[in-house]
């Protein structure tokens, strides 16, 4: 009974954290907030291009929201960490699809929107993210996973996704 509670907990955490914390704030409220979301006068290929990158940035972080908190039974947000690496799913193709699918996302909203502000925007965020990433992120998961998170490292690429996916014996 104890594991159902702490999934419900798991969940709703993570969709706090993810509505409400940064995910939220860089994705979507701070694009709103320059572009006021005006879609521009421009042929529908464009607005297609635009909506599509918009849902496949979405993929990857409704797919590690459930990853995270079934497989490594935790939550997105710091927080209320996981107790297990997580190297399934998109993790098996490159190590942070949650920030390839947020500017991904971002990059739709600069085709649907056409705003040069909002590219700006995405060249900050991708900068903030890698600084992120080799600053923190991945020092506190070395520390809290050691050798498993090194073989991850080894295996799976930061940034540009593997073609094939990482066959790995963990979950």
């Amino acid at each position: 009974m104890a594991d159902v509670a702490d999934r419900v907990r798991n969940v709703l955490v993570t969709a706090a954290f993810v509505v409400l914390g940064p995910p939220g704030w860089i994705g979507v409220y701070f694009p709103r907030l320059i572009t006021g979301w005006q879609v521009a006068e421009q042929g529908w290929g464009w607005r297609f291009v635009g909506v599509a990158m918009i849902a496949i940035g979405l993929l990857p972080l409704g797919e590690s929201f459930t990853r995270f908190v079934r497989v490594g039974r935790g939550t997105l947000a710091p927080m209320v960490p996981t107790e297990r690496l997580v190297v399934s799913g998109f993790y098996r193709y490159v190590r942070n699809p949650m920030y390839l699918g947020v500017l991904t996302l971002i990059g739709g909203q600069c085709v649907l929107f056409r705003s040069s502000s909002l590219w700006e925007y995405l060249v900050v965020v991708a900068l903030g993210f890698h600084l992120f990433v080799i600053g923190y992120e991945e020092p506190t998961l070395r520390g809290k996973y050691g050798e498993s998170y090194e073989e991850f490292c080894r295996n799976v690429p930061r940034w540009m996704p593997r073609v094939r996916p990482w066959v790995t014996t963990a979950a």
